[in-house]
C-alpha cells in the first residue's frame, strides 16, 4: 500500500517535520508513506477574484501532475464530509480490500483547492470547521492515517 500526502508549499518548522517523521516511521510496517510538496504560487496579499482563481489553478495543476490515474484521492476541504476515526479507518480498510493500493491526500494552499482538484478527488474529507495552518494539518493527517491502521489491527493505541 502507498499513502501519499500532496501539499502546497514547503514545510520549514523542524518540530512538524519531526512529528511527521515519527508517524511515517510507525506507518512503515503498514504502507509506504510519503509527503510530496508542490511549490506555492507567489502572490501579493490582496488579490482580485481573477488573480485568486489564477493562483489556485496553477497550484491545482501542480497537484494534479502528482496524482496517477488509478490513485484514490481524498481532498481535504472544510466543506468535505467529517468522519470519526473509526469511520475513517473502516474506509481505509475497505479501499485496500477492494484494490485501492495507492491513496492520496491533498492539502491545498492558503486559498484552498482548485475546482479541478476537487473534481478529481474521489471524496472530500473535513477535519472540522476550524482553520488550521497547512503545516499543522500535515501532522494531524499523518497521525490520523496512522490511527486508522492501528484501529484496523485492533491496537489499543486508539483508546
Amino acid at each position: 500500500m502507498n499513502i501519499k500526502i500532496i501539499c502546497v508549499g514547503k514545510l520549514k518548522e523542524k518540530y512538524f517535520k519531526q512529528g511527521i517523521a515519527e508517524y511515517a516511521k510507525r506507518m512503515s510496517k503498514f504502507a509506504k508513506f510519503q509527503i510530496v510538496e508542490v511549490p506555492d504560487e507567489k502572490a501579493p496579499e490582496s488579490l482580485s477574484n481573477a488573480e485568486m482563481a489564477n493562483v489556485m489553478d496553477k497550484e491545482g495543476q501542480r497537484i494534479l501532475d502528482k496524482i496517477k490515474d488509478r490513485d484514490y484521492v481524498y481532498a481535504l476541504a472544510i466543506k468535505g464530509k467529517e468522519r470519526t476515526s473509526e469511520e475513517f479507518a473502516a474506509e481505509i480498510d475497505k479501499l485496500t480490500t477492494y484494490g485501492h493500493s495507492d491513496i492520496d491526500f491533498v492539502i491545498g494552499g492558503s486559498l484552498g483547492l482548485a475546482p479541478e482538484v476537487l473534481q478529481r478527488a474521489d471524496t472530500q474529507i473535513s477535519f472540522g470547521k476550524f482553520t488550521l495552518p497547512h503545516q499543522l494539518m500535515r501532522l494531524v493527517l499523518s497521525e490520523q492515517v496512522y490511527r486508522a491502521f492501528m484501529i484496523n489491527i485492533g491496537s489499543p493505541y486508539h483508546k
